[in-house]
């Protein structure tokens, strides 16, 4: 059973699925779907479109570079059949799997994680900037314990200081409401 690949998504064709379209010069479209057919007659960039596999991988959202890519290029060597290099592969192709998968999470995972700390900063900025919407002026006044308290830090080598918030509050807005999640900054 040969299983082809979309030319538009890189989806998998199985047998009998999708879509063929060949071309005056005798160079074979296969498509999974109608509407992968559809963007090609629009003559649209399979990397341009947000939703397909070349998108994603322009710009850094599936890995590009992995060796467990290697063993699924297209082999048009015939083989002898062999039972027990059928039962070797069959064995692989599940390791290989577990591999890949293993792999895309910590990718994936990488990639969150940048995003998760840019979140944190941003909202920690925001509070500061705004910590007066979420308390009202006249209680900031006079609970001074309600503002950020500020530490100061000297430099060994020389005479500067810094003043640092030795605690912030990150904002979380949940259907209309605000929440205060208090968020501890390490001093290095």
């Amino acid at each position: 059973m040969r299983l082809e690949k979309c030319w538009f998504c890189s989806s998998t064709v199985y047998p009998g699925h999708g879509i063929q379209f060949v071309r005056n010069d005798a160079k074979i479209f296969r498509f999974c779907r109608s509407k992968c057919h559809k963007n090609f007659k629009m003559k649209r960039n399979p990397r341009k479109v947000k939703w397909t596999k070349a998108y994603r991988r322009l710009h850094g959202k599936d890995m590009t570079q992995d060796t467990t890519f290697e063993f699924e290029r297209k082999r048009n060597r015939p083989e002898r059949y062999d039972r027990n290099l059928a039962e070797n592969t069959l064995k692989a192709i599940k390791k290989i799997d577990k591999v890949r998968s293993d792999r895309a999470a910590s990718h994936i995972e990488k990639r969150l994680k940048v995003r998760k700390g840019k979140e944190r900063r941003e909202a920690q900025k925001e509070l500061e900037q705004s910590i007066h919407l979420v308390k009202a002026p006249q209680v900031l006044r006079q609970d001074q314990s309600l503002t950020l308290p500020k530490i100061k830090v000297e430099d060994s080598g020389g005479g500067a200081s810094a003043f640092l918030p030795m605690r912030s509050f990150a904002v979380k807005v949940i259907h209309g409401g605000i929440r205060l999640c208090p968020v501890f900054i390490s001093l290095l």
